[in-house]
């Protein structure tokens, strides 16, 4: 054991303690309070939580009863909210944006049942902002403060105003911080989506296109779902601080949207919970039988919003719930909704016989599928358990998603193509979080096959083990699932057949944000100085201009072609994954049935038309 009073010990002194200022913490660990960083290709870009965090204030107001119209304005990275709720007290607008700890949220009386409780949202935004400028108009008056990087710059004097009340922010996220940012239109719009459905007769505007609901949930699943999809009828039932609306589909697995206090909740929680087992136990006391939950739950569609005081989430992102009472010394969230379920499903089920035997109907069906797969599905697990030991195909990694380490949002499982590919992400990968499965060559097409398919294909089988997903989401191993193909007609038709498998059979797993396509670069140009590396043929034009004349150019054909070194630089911080987010429910069947479908006149016509010939560039 080494001395630590040796001569030999590094010098630990006064000098090394630092106390670091409340923007410049936000700055070092922008992690802890936004998430990832990311440059705007995934929803839950640290870019996407910025403007999030200044729209839960508005929300918040209007929930409080002050303000219907919250406007919204994202052009060239620049965002600017205006909402028409109280405004901030004029006295207390600079602490509000800078001091950590500071906020009405703290004084439940004031927000009760409020998203943002830590009064860290706006900071960090302001922080992480390279221009930061709030207003606030008050009691005809209005107060500006403008920041850079959490630092004040200028502090305006109260001036009168006819101005109605209400907050406006504008800010710029900083570069240093979200390189090559850009906000995506289909990103934004699926955010207010969520905002309108949570909060009927609020209007929100985005550059001018109104976002708005009448119906609340019954609208979200609606929007999700075409006629043909649905079995029965959806059930939209609403109580003080719980609104739920589900159905059930032809599909096969489990599809849930959840909410608390108007904040989406991707990976679930105690509220999510609480209403699978509510719903199974008063469908079982409903029909007086002891249905199997997966019978019960198999097919489902559902939306659950539930309103808690000082809610507790897993983290500053908040995309999963871990309170586990309604408020302190309440009923507990469990028996809220159970309770909930008990009364009001029961007594719509009696109401509504229809609908009590169509999911009668699609309990038995499911109990059917699931008896005539239950040997097979037995088979495939004791297969796969064996094969676990000495499987070739996943090299794995020391720290999973379903832990509680610190770095379990850096879980990534490489999805491969032959061995020359795994083998460079292998090599070049970060063996912590990291994890490759190889896949040996082209997958099934499983458009509009059942489950059993999945259970006697040897290669599904062992993909759906790594990724320990058979029984829902909450033992996912990882956090991002990344299809590696090369970029070529192969590899193009390979992910297009891995996505397909996804969205048929765990539509849930693409519904959370766990999939993603990696982007690797097309082009290598260089010169004795300089290597630049290319992922489209502008970026290629633009370091050819800038490298200069006659720069040697490498064509990437396949991942296998990448040295590790090169690959290490392609699958670390700088990584470029495209997310596979699907908007709509019905659009996912019409692109399934169209592109993976039988081989159609109309998709023959599709193909000849946007047929591309592009002449490879000269190497040098």
């Amino acid at each position: 054991m080494q001395d630590l009073n040796s001569t030999h010990s590094p010098r630990y002194t006064e000098e090394h303690i630092r106390t670091l200022e409340w923007n410049e913490h936000i700055r070092l660990r922008p992690g802890m309070y936004i998430g990832k960083t990311g440059e705007g290709s995934a929803p839950d870009d640290g870019i996407y939580i910025l403007l999030k965090e200044v729209i839960d204030n508005a929300i918040d107001e209007h929930v409080m009863g002050f303000g219907n119209l919250i406007e919204i304005e994202v052009r060239e990275g620049r965002v600017r909210v205006r909402d028409y709720g109280r405004g901030i007290p004029l006295g207390k607008l600079v602490d509000c944006v800078s001091r950590i700890n500071t906020g009405a949220k703290y004084d439940t009386e004031a927000f009760k049942k409020a998203v943002g409780l830590n009064g860290v949202g706006t900071k960090a935004v302001n922080a992480l902002s390279s221009q930061f400028r709030i207003t606030s108009i008050r009691d005809g008056l209005s107060k500006t403060a403008e920041f850079s990087r959490g630092i004040l710059i200028h502090e305006s004097e109260p001036t009168p105003t006819h101005e109605p009340s209400g907050t406006l922010v504008e800010f710029l996220p900083d570069e240093e911080i979200f390189p090559h940012y850009k906000y995506r239109r289909e990103h934004l719009e699926r955010m207010l989506r969520f905002y309108a459905w949570l909060n009927p007769g609020l209007t929100l505007r985005l550059n001018g296109e109104d976002f708005r609901s009448d119906h609340g949930l019954l609208d979200l699943l609606q929007a999700h779902l075409s006629e043909d999809d649905i079995l029965y009828p959806i059930v939209h039932l609403r109580g003080r601080d719980i609104e739920l609306a589900f159905t059930h589909t032809h599909r096969s697995g489990e599809e849930y949207y959840s909410f608390v206090n108007g904040q989406f909740t991707p990976q679930g929680g105690t509220h999510q919970s609480a209403f699978k087992e509510g719903l199974v136990r008063t469908v079982n006391n409903y029909f007086k039988k002891d249905y199997d939950p997966s019978d019960v739950r198999s097919g489902i569609v559902a939306a659950i919003a539930i309103k808690v005081v000082e809610p507790v989430f897993e983290s500053q992102t908040k995309t999963r719930l871990g309170s586990t009472h309604m408020e302190p010394d309440g009923p507990t969230i469990r028996s809220y909704v159970s309770d909930f379920l008990k009364i009001e499903l029961d007594n719509l089920l009696h109401r509504q016989k229809n609908i009590a035997e169509a999911l009668q109907e699609k309990i038995i069906e499911n109990e059917k599928e699931r008896r005539e797969i239950a040997g097979i599905k037995k088979l495939a697990r004791e297969r796969a358990r064996r094969s676990a030991l000495h499987n070739k195909k996943l090299r794995d990694c020391k720290i999973h998603y379903n832990s509680q380490h610190e770095r379990r949002f850096e879980t990534t499982l490489f999805i491969t193509e032959g061995d020359s590919a795994s083998g460079s992400i292998t090599k070049a990968r970060d063996v912590a979080v990291q994890a490759v499965f190889s896949l040996k060559g082209k997958p099934l097409n499983v458009y509009g096959l059942s489950k059993k398919v999945v259970y006697e294909n040897e290669e599904f089988n062992l993909l759906i083990n790594a990724l320990n997903i058979e029984e829902g989401l909450e033992g996912l191993r990882y956090n991002n699932i990344v299809l590696a193909t090369d970029a070529d007609v192969d590899g193009m038709h390979i992910r297009l057949l891995l996505i397909t498998f996804f969205l048929q059979f765990y539509p849930e797993l693409v519904r959370a944000n766990h999939l993603y396509i990696l982007q690797t670069p097309l082009f290598r140009v260089r010169n004795k100085k300089q290597t630049i590396y290319c992922y489209t043929e502008s970026e290629r034009q633009e370091a050819i201009r800038k490298l200069g004349p006659h720069p040697e150019i490498t064509r990437f054909k396949g991942l296998g072609e990448i040295s590790p070194d090169e690959f290490r630089q392609f699958i670390g911080k700088d990584i470029r994954l495209e997310p596979v987010a699907p908007d709509t429910d019905s659009t996912i069947r019409q692109l399934l049935e169209f592109y993976m479908g039988k081989n159609t006149p109309a998709r023959q016509e599709f193909i000849i038309e946007n047929l591309r010939l592009e002449q490879e560039p000269v190497e040098s």
